[in-house]
Protein backbone atom coordinates (compact mmCIF):
# COMPACT_ATOMS: atom_id res chain seq x y z
CA UNK A 1 0.00 0.00 0.00
CA UNK A 2 1.27 3.45 -0.85
CA UNK A 3 -0.67 6.49 0.66
CA UNK A 4 -4.27 4.45 0.69
CA UNK A 5 -3.75 2.57 -2.38
CA UNK A 6 -1.52 -0.54 -3.23
CA UNK A 7 1.51 0.34 -5.40
CA UNK A 8 0.29 -1.58 -8.20
CA UNK A 9 -2.61 1.12 -8.96
CA UNK A 10 0.08 3.83 -8.67
CA UNK A 11 2.09 2.40 -11.31
CA UNK A 12 -0.88 0.96 -13.49
CA UNK A 13 -2.14 4.94 -13.55
CA UNK A 14 1.13 6.21 -14.28
CA UNK A 15 2.08 3.88 -17.06
CA UNK A 16 -1.67 4.75 -18.95
CA UNK A 17 -0.70 8.67 -18.16
CA UNK A 18 2.45 8.30 -20.47
CA UNK A 19 0.84 6.25 -22.61
CA UNK A 20 -2.01 8.99 -23.45
CA UNK A 21 0.99 11.68 -23.13
CA UNK A 22 2.53 9.95 -26.17
CA UNK A 23 -0.97 9.80 -28.37
CA UNK A 24 -0.96 13.15 -27.92
CA UNK A 25 2.12 13.91 -28.75
CA UNK A 26 2.57 11.34 -31.30
CA UNK A 27 -1.02 11.27 -32.98
CA UNK A 28 -1.92 14.72 -32.28
CA UNK A 29 1.36 16.35 -32.56
CA UNK A 30 1.47 15.10 -36.66
CA UNK A 31 -2.13 15.35 -37.88
CA UNK A 32 -2.86 17.76 -40.90
CA UNK A 33 -4.51 21.15 -39.85
CA UNK A 34 -7.47 20.33 -41.54
CA UNK A 35 -8.27 17.22 -39.70
CA UNK A 36 -6.88 18.86 -36.26
CA UNK A 37 -9.82 19.64 -34.62
CA UNK A 38 -11.96 16.28 -35.38
CA UNK A 39 -9.07 14.30 -33.97
CA UNK A 40 -8.48 16.94 -30.84
CA UNK A 41 -12.28 16.38 -30.71
CA UNK A 42 -11.84 12.77 -30.42
CA UNK A 43 -9.43 12.76 -27.84
CA UNK A 44 -11.15 14.52 -25.25
CA UNK A 45 -14.19 12.45 -25.84
CA UNK A 46 -11.41 9.73 -25.21
CA UNK A 47 -10.28 10.82 -22.04
CA UNK A 48 -13.77 11.75 -20.63
CA UNK A 49 -14.77 8.06 -20.89
CA UNK A 50 -11.61 7.02 -19.42
CA UNK A 51 -12.12 9.54 -16.95
CA UNK A 52 -15.79 7.93 -16.37
CA UNK A 53 -14.54 4.50 -16.43
CA UNK A 54 -11.60 4.93 -13.68
CA UNK A 55 -14.53 6.70 -11.43
CA UNK A 56 -16.68 3.61 -11.60
CA UNK A 57 -13.61 1.15 -11.27
CA UNK A 58 -12.76 3.00 -7.93
CA UNK A 59 -16.19 3.52 -7.14
CA UNK A 60 -16.02 -0.39 -7.10
CA UNK A 61 -13.32 -1.14 -5.69
CA UNK A 62 -13.07 0.94 -2.97
CA UNK A 63 -17.07 2.01 -2.14
CA UNK A 64 -19.69 4.32 -3.81
CA UNK A 65 -18.62 7.27 -1.58
CA UNK A 66 -15.06 7.48 -3.02
CA UNK A 67 -16.23 7.05 -6.41
CA UNK A 68 -18.39 10.05 -5.87
CA UNK A 69 -15.27 11.93 -4.45
CA UNK A 70 -13.48 11.15 -7.95
CA UNK A 71 -16.19 13.04 -9.76
CA UNK A 72 -16.24 16.08 -7.73
CA UNK A 73 -12.56 16.14 -7.91
CA UNK A 74 -12.17 15.42 -11.46
CA UNK A 75 -15.22 17.68 -12.08
CA UNK A 76 -13.48 21.20 -10.05
CA UNK A 77 -10.24 20.26 -11.63
CA UNK A 78 -11.72 20.24 -15.45
CA UNK A 79 -13.75 23.27 -14.66
CA UNK A 80 -11.03 25.60 -13.18
CA UNK A 81 -8.77 24.32 -16.17
CA UNK A 82 -11.32 25.67 -18.48
CA UNK A 83 -10.83 28.70 -16.70
CA UNK A 84 -6.69 28.67 -17.39
CA UNK A 85 -7.36 28.08 -21.15
CA UNK A 86 -8.34 31.75 -20.99
CA UNK A 87 -5.02 33.15 -19.32
CA UNK A 88 -3.60 30.82 -22.10
CA UNK A 89 -4.87 32.17 -25.02
CA UNK A 90 -4.35 35.57 -24.14
CA UNK A 91 -0.45 34.82 -23.31
CA UNK A 92 -0.35 32.70 -26.50
CA UNK A 93 -1.47 36.30 -28.70
CA UNK A 94 0.95 38.17 -26.39
CA UNK A 95 4.28 35.97 -26.90
CA UNK A 96 3.17 35.47 -30.92
CA UNK A 97 3.20 31.89 -30.68
CA UNK A 98 2.74 30.00 -33.87
CA UNK A 99 0.05 27.11 -33.37
CA UNK A 100 2.84 24.22 -33.30
CA UNK A 101 4.74 26.10 -30.99
CA UNK A 102 1.90 26.53 -28.84
CA UNK A 103 1.10 22.83 -28.79
CA UNK A 104 4.85 22.47 -27.68
CA UNK A 105 4.38 24.75 -24.51
CA UNK A 106 1.17 23.36 -23.68
CA UNK A 107 3.03 19.79 -23.69
CA UNK A 108 5.72 20.78 -22.05
CA UNK A 109 3.66 22.84 -19.39
CA UNK A 110 1.22 20.27 -19.18
CA UNK A 111 4.30 17.78 -17.60
CA UNK A 112 5.52 20.29 -15.19
CA UNK A 113 1.78 20.93 -14.06
CA UNK A 114 1.62 16.93 -13.20
CA UNK A 115 4.60 17.19 -11.32
CA UNK A 116 3.79 20.31 -9.40
CA UNK A 117 0.06 19.40 -8.45
CA UNK A 118 1.57 16.22 -7.12
CA UNK A 119 4.00 17.94 -4.88
CA UNK A 120 0.91 20.80 -3.83
CA UNK A 121 -1.47 17.72 -3.27
CA UNK A 122 0.80 15.77 -0.99
CA UNK A 123 2.13 18.67 0.71
CA UNK A 124 -1.79 19.59 1.46
CA UNK A 125 -3.05 16.35 2.76
CA UNK A 126 -0.11 15.76 4.80
CA UNK A 127 -0.46 19.68 6.45
CA UNK A 128 -4.48 18.37 7.17
CA UNK A 129 -3.77 15.21 8.47
CA UNK A 130 -0.92 16.94 11.46
CA UNK A 131 -2.82 20.01 11.44
CA UNK A 132 -6.53 19.66 11.59
CA UNK A 133 -6.89 24.20 11.47
CA UNK A 134 -4.88 23.97 7.79
CA UNK A 135 -8.70 23.43 6.62
CA UNK A 136 -9.64 26.51 7.90
CA UNK A 137 -7.03 27.92 5.92
CA UNK A 138 -7.66 26.56 3.29
CA UNK A 139 -11.21 27.44 3.06
CA UNK A 140 -10.46 30.83 3.78
CA UNK A 141 -8.10 30.80 0.51
CA UNK A 142 -10.89 29.60 -1.30
CA UNK A 143 -13.39 32.15 -0.48
CA UNK A 144 -10.65 34.71 -1.04
CA UNK A 145 -10.31 33.63 -4.91
CA UNK A 146 -14.16 33.14 -5.39
CA UNK A 147 -14.15 36.85 -4.27
CA UNK A 148 -11.28 37.65 -6.62
CA UNK A 149 -13.16 35.72 -9.75
CA UNK A 150 -16.23 38.01 -8.89
CA UNK A 151 -14.25 41.57 -8.59
CA UNK A 152 -12.30 40.60 -11.40
CA UNK A 153 -13.09 41.44 -15.57
CA UNK A 154 -12.35 39.30 -18.59
CA UNK A 155 -10.21 41.49 -20.22
CA UNK A 156 -7.36 41.47 -23.04
CA UNK A 157 -4.88 42.90 -20.73
CA UNK A 158 -1.71 40.48 -20.55
CA UNK A 159 -1.47 38.38 -17.81
CA UNK A 160 0.47 39.04 -14.88
CA UNK A 161 3.42 35.95 -15.18
CA UNK A 162 3.43 37.06 -19.39
CA UNK A 163 4.50 40.52 -18.04
CA UNK A 164 6.89 39.64 -15.57
CA UNK A 165 8.78 37.34 -18.11
CA UNK A 166 8.36 40.11 -21.02
CA UNK A 167 10.20 42.67 -18.58
CA UNK A 168 13.09 40.25 -19.05
CA UNK A 169 13.81 40.78 -22.90
CA UNK A 170 12.25 42.76 -25.81
CA UNK A 171 10.63 39.54 -27.87
CA UNK A 172 9.38 37.01 -25.42
CA UNK A 173 9.79 33.38 -26.78
CA UNK A 174 8.91 29.60 -26.60
CA UNK A 175 10.96 29.17 -23.30
CA UNK A 176 9.32 32.24 -21.71
CA UNK A 177 6.22 31.32 -22.59
CA UNK A 178 6.72 27.80 -20.75
CA UNK A 179 7.72 29.67 -18.10
CA UNK A 180 4.72 31.69 -18.11
CA UNK A 181 2.54 28.75 -18.14
CA UNK A 182 4.33 27.13 -15.54
CA UNK A 183 3.83 30.07 -13.13
CA UNK A 184 -0.23 30.31 -14.18
CA UNK A 185 -0.32 26.50 -13.06
CA UNK A 186 1.42 27.33 -10.07
CA UNK A 187 -0.94 30.23 -8.85
CA UNK A 188 -4.22 28.20 -10.27
CA UNK A 189 -3.21 25.28 -7.78
CA UNK A 190 -3.20 27.02 -5.12
CA UNK A 191 -6.65 27.91 -5.83
CA UNK A 192 -7.47 24.49 -7.37
CA UNK A 193 -5.85 21.92 -5.29
CA UNK A 194 -7.64 22.97 -1.64
CA UNK A 195 -10.98 23.17 -3.81
CA UNK A 196 -10.36 19.11 -4.20
CA UNK A 197 -9.09 18.66 -0.95
CA UNK A 198 -12.41 20.15 0.52
CA UNK A 199 -14.57 17.14 -1.29
CA UNK A 200 -11.91 14.46 -0.20
CA UNK A 201 -8.40 13.76 1.12
CA UNK A 202 -7.78 10.36 -0.09
CA UNK A 203 -4.59 10.62 -1.52
CA UNK A 204 -4.92 8.59 -4.75
CA UNK A 205 -8.28 10.17 -5.47
CA UNK A 206 -7.29 13.56 -5.48
CA UNK A 207 -4.18 13.09 -7.35
CA UNK A 208 -5.85 11.16 -10.22
CA UNK A 209 -8.77 13.17 -10.21
CA UNK A 210 -6.83 16.25 -10.93
CA UNK A 211 -4.24 14.57 -13.54
CA UNK A 212 -7.20 12.90 -15.28
CA UNK A 213 -8.44 16.65 -15.79
CA UNK A 214 -5.08 18.49 -16.81
CA UNK A 215 -4.11 15.41 -19.05
CA UNK A 216 -7.07 16.62 -21.96
CA UNK A 217 -5.89 20.61 -21.75
CA UNK A 218 -3.98 20.35 -24.70
CA UNK A 219 -6.58 19.10 -26.87
CA UNK A 220 -9.57 21.03 -25.13
CA UNK A 221 -7.59 24.39 -25.72
CA UNK A 222 -7.24 23.82 -29.35
CA UNK A 223 -11.04 22.63 -29.26
CA UNK A 224 -12.51 25.93 -27.25
CA UNK A 225 -9.94 28.20 -28.69
CA UNK A 226 -12.49 29.45 -30.79
CA UNK A 227 -14.93 29.50 -27.92
CA UNK A 228 -13.04 31.08 -24.97
CA UNK A 229 -14.14 34.25 -25.30
CA UNK A 230 -17.95 33.45 -25.40
CA UNK A 231 -17.74 31.91 -21.96
CA UNK A 232 -18.17 34.96 -20.53
CA UNK A 233 -20.02 33.96 -16.95
CA UNK A 234 -17.70 31.11 -16.44
CA UNK A 235 -15.88 33.32 -13.65
CA UNK A 236 -19.10 33.63 -12.09
CA UNK A 237 -19.67 29.73 -12.07
CA UNK A 238 -16.23 28.96 -10.82
CA UNK A 239 -16.62 31.74 -7.88
CA UNK A 240 -19.63 30.14 -6.61
CA UNK A 241 -18.11 26.54 -6.75
CA UNK A 242 -14.85 28.13 -4.93
CA UNK A 243 -17.43 30.08 -2.31
CA UNK A 244 -19.16 26.08 -1.64
CA UNK A 245 -16.15 24.38 -1.05
CA UNK A 246 -14.88 26.59 0.94
CA UNK A 247 -17.75 27.55 3.46
CA UNK A 248 -17.32 23.30 3.32
CA UNK A 249 -14.27 23.57 4.41
CA UNK A 250 -15.21 26.24 7.16
CA UNK A 251 -18.20 24.48 8.69
CA UNK A 252 -16.87 21.03 8.18
CA UNK A 253 -17.24 20.53 11.93
CA UNK A 254 -20.50 21.60 12.37
CA UNK A 255 -22.26 20.91 8.77
CA UNK A 256 -21.92 17.39 7.24
CA UNK A 257 -22.64 18.02 3.24
CA UNK A 258 -22.66 14.46 1.17
CA UNK A 259 -20.76 14.37 -2.03
CA UNK A 260 -23.27 13.66 -3.70
CA UNK A 261 -25.04 17.24 -3.06
CA UNK A 262 -21.34 18.65 -3.77
CA UNK A 263 -21.56 16.95 -6.69
CA UNK A 264 -24.97 17.92 -8.06
CA UNK A 265 -23.90 21.54 -7.12
CA UNK A 266 -21.19 21.29 -9.21
CA UNK A 267 -22.20 20.10 -12.56
CA UNK A 268 -25.94 22.32 -11.90
CA UNK A 269 -23.21 25.86 -11.66
CA UNK A 270 -20.91 24.45 -14.87
CA UNK A 271 -23.43 23.78 -17.13
CA UNK A 272 -26.03 26.96 -15.61
CA UNK A 273 -22.63 29.38 -16.39
CA UNK A 274 -22.09 27.44 -19.72
CA UNK A 275 -25.32 27.69 -20.86
CA UNK A 276 -25.79 31.25 -20.52
CA UNK A 277 -22.87 32.34 -21.68
CA UNK A 278 -23.43 30.66 -24.72
CA UNK A 279 -26.84 32.05 -25.24
CA UNK A 280 -25.92 35.55 -24.24
CA UNK A 281 -23.10 35.86 -26.80
CA UNK A 282 -25.45 34.02 -29.52
CA UNK A 283 -28.35 37.04 -28.85
CA UNK A 284 -25.36 39.52 -29.40
CA UNK A 285 -24.26 37.99 -32.23
CA UNK A 286 -27.85 38.09 -33.95
CA UNK A 287 -28.09 41.98 -32.71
Amino acid sequence: MLDGAPIVYWIGFHIVVLVLILVDLVVLGRVEATSQTKHNFLFVLLLLGLAACFGLWIGHVDGHKTGLEFAAGYLIELSMSIDNLFIFLLMFRTFGLSPTAQRKALLVGILGAIIMRGVFIFAGIALLDRFAWIQYLFGALLLLAALRLLRGKKTDTTPVPARWVEIWIKKPNFFLAVIAIELVDLVFAIDSVPAVLAVSHHPFVVYTSNICAILGLRALYFLLADLLDRLKYLHHGLAAILGFVGLKMLTAKWVSVPVTISLGFIVLVVVTAAAASLISTAHGTME
